[in-house]
């Protein structure tokens, strides 16, 4: 599996959990347990901590691949700037 399908897959399953969380709400809503004004304060909620989760995600995978590039030798936009300024030199 590759990385994109990774996170195709993450999202997928986010958009998912978002309109399930939005369901409840909603029913909780109708049901007279939680205002609207609260189903939108949880929501936002939801929103903050689902864009923190997906830096978080998004630094990891960075994390991986520089670490996956790093064990393969491949070189690196610094490297091939840095033989650059060598061989002007």
């Amino acid at each position: 599996m590759e990385i994109k399908d990774i996170l195709a897959t993450g999202i997928g399953a986010f958009y998912l959990a978002k309109e399930k969380v939005e369901e409840e709400l909603e029913k909780l809503v109708e049901k007279g347990k939680i205002s609207r004004e609260e189903m939108k304060g949880l929501l936002e909620k939801a929103r903050q901590k689902g864009e923190s989760e997906e830096v978080k995600t998004k630094e990891e995978v960075k994390k991986m691949v520089k670490e996956a590039l790093d064990e393969l030798g491949v070189a690196t936009k610094e490297d091939l700037e840095e033989l650059k300024k060598s061989l002007k030199s």
